[in-house]
């Protein structure tokens, strides 16, 4: 059979693809393309519809792999001032330079938290310029009268979150009449699959399992690290300025960024096999009960004296539940004693992070410091062990800046009947 040939396992392999968009078109209500990760979703994306050197606004309370996305498509960030509660996109407090400014905005959706997308789909529609939704946190989240992924031109999900798959995302287009070029665009990026990384990712499961089961996170850790495969030591990775400048001079290209955009996933432009794209589906096919339990722990942990006001977060099913602790060390020890791991912390903000070499800082950044200090994300599945511990360690809640004094139940009071 020739190279390229259709066979019985190319076959397999088209229809598994094909399945995965169906079940996320039906869910979102518009064309899907299937991608190996959500930050590869987001180049796609900037490529297509952005032309290099322009100007993207962003929440500096983001991941550092996506600002190091925008990067490696040839576009200059630019932060947002940000809703203190939910570290969302504050429209009304970005200046009209910036707006006048910028060629695209991008949602983070922080933690499951959608950012006003009926609003910046209005601002966007006015400036015509395209928006882009980074829903890799909200698969399950609404906004207005549709999903979050559902308001963008082109909107990016991550497989690896609610779904725990742990591979693969997807790519959501408002334009159906794109699908095909996308997709192209799409395969002349991807990396050829790995036999190697195909069979690490077949095992892994049993691998955690056992890990688990042996209690021997920390070996496995320390393992890890001595072997050279962990690849941050800190919440944010090293910027490594000086390598950076010279890759911006090679931008746009994934290649030059590579060292950057594939932190804690190097697979994240790889094409997937049958065998991961059957894993994913099986996990996509439980994922509504993932984010019914999401919901019911969401409800628990926004009852507590650690959480915000609860409009700020409404009954989504969150993929963290970001409770505000005056000490969020102390609360991270508490919690790691009892084998909870908190993760998903993005401290310090990216302009505090980047620098203006880098990006554009934002014009009123205290918010997003408060938030980034404070904001401990809690996984809802485990929302009642995170209480019983934060309750028996005595942390104490934080007032957000601005925020009128409320009254709080204290700590250790709260309805243990909940959830």
């Amino acid at each position: 059979m020739a190279i390229g040939e259709a066979g019985p396992g190319s076959v397999r392999h088209g229809s598994q693809l094909k399945r995965l968009e169906e079940t996320m078109r039906v869910r979102l209500g518009r064309e899907c393309v299937y991608v190996p990760s959500c930050r590869f979703g987001l180049y796609v994306a900037l490529r297509h519809w952005c032309p290099p050197g322009g100007r993207v606004l962003m929440s500096p309370v983001n991941d550092d792999v996506i600002f190091f996305v925008v990067l490696a498509a040839g576009l200059r960030p630019v932060q947002a001032p940000l809703n203190p509660l939910d570290a969302s996109i504050d429209i009304d407090a970005v200046p009209d330079g910036t707006w006048r400014s910028v060629s695209a905005v991008l949602t983070t959706n922080l933690y499951g938290n959608p950012d006003p997308a009926p609003r910046l789909r209005q601002k966007c529609d006015a400036l015509g310029i395209p928006l882009f939704e980074d829903a890799a946190h909200a698969i399950g989240s609404r906004v207005g009268d549709r999903p979050v992924g559902a308001w963008g031109d082109a909107s990016a999900f991550s497989l690896s979150k609610h779904v725990g798959a742990k591979a693969g995302g997807m790519l959501s287009l408002a334009d159906p009449g794109l699908r095909e070029a996308v997709g192209k665009t799409c395969a002349g990026l991807l990396a050829p699959r790995r036999l190697s990384s195909e069979l690490a990712y077949a095992i892994r499961p049993y691998a955690e399992g056992a890990v688990r089961g042996l209690r021997l996170r920390r070996a496995a850790w320390a393992a890890i690290r001595l072997l050279g495969l962990a690849d941050r030591e800190e919440i944010r990775m090293p910027l490594r300025p000086d390598e950076l400048a010279r890759a911006a001079r090679r931008a746009p290209g994934l290649d030059a960024h590579h060292p950057w955009v594939r932190v804690d996933m190097h697979d994240y432009r790889q094409e997937s096999g049958r065998l991961r794209l059957r894993r994913i589906g099986h996990k996509l096919d439980r994922l509504d009960d993932v984010l019914d339990a999401c919901r019911a722990g969401t409800e628990l942990l926004l009852s507590t004296p650690w959480a915000k006001p609860r409009d700020a977060y409404g009954t989504q099913p969150l993929f963290r539940v970001p409770l505000f602790v005056a000490d969020r060390d102390a609360a991270i020890a508490a919690l790691a004693r009892q084998g909870v791991v908190v993760g998903y912390l993005y401290d310090p903000p990216l302009d505090d992070y980047a620098g203006a070499e880098f990006t554009d800082p934002s014009p009123a950044p205290e918010a997003a410091r408060w938030f980034a200090r404070h904001a401990l994300p809690v996984d809802p599945l485990r929302a009642r062990t995170v209480v019983e511990v934060l309750e028996r360690s005595g942390a104490r809640p934080v007032e957000a800046p601005g925020e009128p004094p409320r009254g709080r139940p204290a700590p250790g009071r709260l309805d243990q009947s909940r959830g």
